[in-house]
């Protein structure tokens, strides 16, 4: 009989998984509920996020009594800009559904390349993994395409 601990693990990895695929979505529907009205451009938005986001992490690093990083790393502040500018204007201009399909497969693309850079190496099933994003962009965009234009584009 397996015991406890070996039962629990891949619960609790299921649970945690779900919790964070909810809280993802929670977000999308909120943000794009802050943004529905006009009331708040999304630059101002995006903007208002990163300071609260900023002021958060800086109060659990306090609370931790952790010392910030020495040196500030551009590379990764650059990527964070990149994401909130991004994604605060596609609340705007992006069908819920196809947000999702795009953010998703951003994640796993960028999860992958990262595993691959440290030297990861990947089976079958990890490389169909990969190739599933690009088409799926490209049948949804086809799809959704004619309804916003009014011609389909392939």
């Amino acid at each position: 009989m397996r015991d406890l601990a070996t039962i629990r693990r891949p619960v609790m990895t299921l649970a945690c998984t779900a919790a964070a695929m909810l809280a993802c979505a929670a977000n999308s529907l909120l943000c794009r509920l802050a943004l529905q009205d006009g009331s708040i451009d999304p630059a101002s938005f995006g903007a208002l996020r990163v300071v609260a986001g900023a002021l958060a992490l800086g109060a659990f690093v306090r609370l931790r009594r952790e010392k910030a990083a020495a040196r500030p790393d551009w590379w990764s502040a650059s990527m964070l800009f990149a994401w909130v500018a991004c994604f605060s204007f596609a609340y705007v201009s992006l069908p819920a559904g196809m947000g999702a399909l795009v953010l998703f497969g951003a994640v796993q693309l960028t999860m992958f390349g990262a595993a691959l850079r440290k030297g990861e190496r990947f089976s079958l099933p990890g490389w169909l993994g990969l190739a599933w994003p690009p088409p799926a962009w490209s049948i949804l965009c086809c799809r959704a395409s004619p309804r916003r234009h009014g011609r389909a584009p392939c």
